[in-house]
């Protein structure tokens, strides 16, 4: 079957999607004989009894049924870890690290995982995972899936090629690709490219989906229609296959005698989707002071407390700086909320150096941070005249639980460990006889 890199839009809305005609049963999910001899299977996102504006199920005519597969063993954990950790403890002290090395032996997506952070717990299905991933070689033979969470790929070098059961989706740097849980892929380097290195997010909580708007209006943000989601497409293959999966925190691994990416057909409002960042639409200010990162929130996970967001995935992407008699870099801060922070490409306008493309940041609940001295002493000075930040794409996951850093990142060759001294060089400049 030709491999489809064809899309939907519109996030969130019900699609229906076949490779054959007459694949989709009419009027009746599961009919006693699906066409084309196929499996009807449903996958829920979602508790049964979620209000129908937030009940997640795709429906899915496949050649073999996935409980077609052999008895899960386990497999070792590699360089993943799951919330929560038993040690190290939370840490106030800011974090920073270099981009993560990319590998010189052949590495696969899965073995090219490394968690720098978690919170929250997994098994109550509260907080995120935070993890980097630099690999050079296709899972060819290997497919993934993960129960403990979604997870929200940020492409930093290298083009992904995601091979999922509901169809392909191709993200490089500046898209972002959800895989919801539970959802079996494959992660192969698109045409062109030989190693990749970026972030995920593993959300442990409620599904991302669209931040309200509120006082902004109809207009603002990430639309709807940008977000896409593949058409079906499907391969049917025999062969000897390995299916890892995430289960509460540890990797196990099921034998196949067959591609699971064998899905004919689908319908439904459960699926992978993708997003192209450059569609956001920035809101800013154009009188005083800096706004809230909030402003810049593509996707949330809500948490039990309103307006406490499990994790919220935010950008700084070329924008406009306009405002009159004012700081214009963020401001210095301790905030409620834990930020993890990652460039993607260019600078980012609080720090002079050393946050670079594929590095990361850690400032946890209520530890102070800011621009550097030199930021600072720059920016005080500058032409209040409108700036377009343009060569840049930095993110923040944010979230209301503190993050655990992993003993593998605290001990990592590439943890900046005098990150502190950047704002060493913050002077006095206070005199009690000068207003």
């Amino acid at each position: 079957m030709p491999q489809s890199l064809d899309y939907q839009s519109g996030f969130r809305n019900h699609f229906t999607t076949e490779a054959l005609p007459g694949a989709l049963p009419e009027g009746q999910n599961s009919p006693q004989q699906v066409a084309y001899g196929l499996y009807a299977e449903q996958l829920t996102g979602s508790a049964f009894t979620a209000p129908r504006s937030h009940n997640l199920r795709s429906w899915l005519y496949r050649i073999r049924p996935s409980v077609a597969q052999s008895a899960y063993l386990p497999l070792g954990e590699g360089s993943t870890a799951t919330a929560p950790l038993s040690k190290p403890a939370a840490d106030p002290n800011q974090m920073r690290w270099d981009p993560r090395p990319l590998p010189d032996a052949p590495t696969d997506f899965i073995d090219g995982l490394l968690t720098v952070a978690v919170n929250g717990d997994a098994g109550t299905q509260t907080g995120c995972g935070v993890h980097v991933y630099a690999f050079n070689q296709n899972m060819t033979e290997r497919f993934f899936y993960n129960a403990d969470g979604e997870m929200l790929i940020v492409p930093q070098l290298g083009s992904l090629r995601l091979r999922t059961e509901f169809g392909e989706i191709e993200a490089g740097n500046g898209e972002i690709a959800v895989i919801p849980r539970g959802i079996k892929f494959q992660v192969r380097l698109a045409e062109g490219h030989d190693t990749a290195r970026g972030y995920i997010c593993e959300n442990y909580g409620s599904p991302f989906e669209l931040p309200g708007l509120g006082p902004i209006g109809a207009n603002g943000l990430a639309n709807p229609r940008d977000f896409q989601t593949p058409v079906a497409t499907y391969e049917d293959i025999s062969g000897d296959f390995a299916l890892v999966a995430k289960f509460s925190g540890r990797l196990w691994v099921t034998q196949l005698d067959h591609s699971p990416l064998d899905v004919v057909a689908w319908h439904g409002n459960y699926a992978p989707y993708k997003y192209n960042l450059a569609n956001f639409n920035t809101i800013n200010t154009v009188s005083f002071d800096h706004p809230d990162p909030s402003i810049f929130t593509v996707l949330t996970s809500a948490s039990d407390t309103e307006g406490m967001a499990n994790i919220d995935f935010v950008i700084f992407p070329p924008r406009w700086m306009v405002a009159e008699k004012t700081f214009r870099p963020p401001y210095f801060h301790r905030n409620l909320m834990s930020e993890f922070m990652g460039l993607i490409h260019g600078e980012y306008d609080a720090k002079a150096e050393g946050f670079l493309p594929g590095g990361a940041s850690l400032h946890n609940c209520m530890s102070p941070h800011g621009p550097d001295a030199n930021t600072f002493e720059k920016a005080s000075e500058a032409e209040l005249e409108p700036q377009y930040q343009a060569a840049t794409l930095a993110f923040m996951f944010e979230s209301r639980y503190a993050f655990q850093p992993t003993e593998t990142a605290l001990s990592a060759d590439f943890r900046q460990r005098d990150y502190v001294d950047v704002w060493q060089g913050l002077k006095s400049h206070f005199s009690p006889d000068k207003r």
